[in-house]
């Protein structure tokens, strides 16, 4: 494992640029709980990751469902929840909530609670549950391992959440599991790769190999002017400095799941590559042109490419509980 890398150097320098000296103060706390709240509050931060690109999500779509139009909500609606009925939903870690939101649209459920540590993220989603008349839909900010649950619910959902969380091997069938109806189903949509974003040499190859795809006039990282030249990898000690929960035990995700689930709808979509070669550079690709389409194109290639060998970094999925 790497503990501190040139990378963590330059993202330091890029964060104080891009969100401003408060953020980085937000960091100097001996309390984790405060590194990890500061890390999921954005409502008032700008940034450029691969998600904000159109076509990257276009790309999840097409992966998972198999149309670059439709999303994974739809995609489960319109599947295998399409015939379910009084449905009760709890989502931990539920942030903005936009997920839970587009799923309390439907008349299958009639219970969908959200649960996440920060507050002001929960109440602008309960304003927009107001503002469209959800009423199967709630919102309770608390710390999932604390809060006093009710059983019973016929899904439990994680949504980027899921890899925050540490002793998944103790987690899910201590804490998960007693949630669920002897039925019950876990669906998630995560990244389940290497822990604390420990690369193996040969992905970090990869992704300079990948980002050597981009013309440099499209490596400007974002509100820096800075190019980005090498992908270096994460160091242990700004990822706990900067987020004390970020993969904490991500690669025991799959492992887990599978001894107390089986396997309903599995579905890779990748990320090993493109997420880290388009860090702070996709700013450049939200307004596009032919040459940008070719540049994101070749991208997808190679990943393809990469991913015919290896193990995807992110998984849609959708898991029912094991008869005991």
């Amino acid at each position: 494992m790497r503990l501190v890398t040139s990378d963590d150097i330059i993202d330091v320098l890029a964060k104080g640029k891009q969100r401003g000296l408060r953020f980085l103060i937000s960091k100097l706390t001996f309390n984790k709980l405060s590194r990890t709240k500061s890390a999921f509050d954005k409502s008032s931060i700008s940034h450029s990751n691969w998600w904000i690109i159109p076509e990257i999500k276009e790309r999840w779509n097409k992966l998972i469902t198999g149309n670059p139009k439709v999303t994974y909500e739809k995609y489960m609606m319109n599947g295998y929840l399409k015939n379910k009925k009084n449905l009760r939903l709890l989502s931990i870690g539920s942030g903005s909530c936009s997920h839970e939101l587009n799923l309390a649209t439907y008349s299958n459920f009639d219970e969908i609670v959200c649960l996440d540590i920060v507050d002001n993220r929960l109440k602008e989603a309960q304003k927009i549950a107001q503002k469209k008349n959800l009423k199967n839909i709630s919102f309770i900010c608390a710390n999932a391992l604390e809060y006093p649950f009710e059983s019973n619910f016929d899904i439990v959902f994680f949504h980027s959440s899921l890899h925050h969380f540490d002793h998944i091997s103790y987690l899910i069938p201590h804490k998960i599991i007693p949630l669920l109806k002897s039925d019950g189903n876990l669906i998630i949509n995560e990244y389940v790769g290497p822990t604390r974003i420990q690369h193996p040499k040969h992905q970090i190859q990869a992704i300079n190999l990948g980002l050597k795809l981009i013309p440099n006039k499209f490596r400007k990282r974002f509100k820096t002017g800075w190019i980005k030249r090498r992908y270096h990898g994460s160091g242990l000690i700004r990822m706990i400095l900067a987020d004390p929960s970020e993969c904490i035990d991500s690669e025991s995700i799959l492992p887990t799941i599978n001894t107390h689930f089986k396997t309903i709808d599995e579905r890779p979509y990748g990320g090993n590559i493109l997420m880290h070669v388009l860090k702070d550079i996709s700013h450049h690709f939200l307004d596009m042109d032919s040459e940008k389409k070719d540049i994101l194109s070749s991208l997808f290639e190679f990943e393809d490419e990469y991913l015919q060998n290896q193990s995807s970094d992110f998984v849609f999925g959708i898991y029912q509980l094991k008869k005991s």
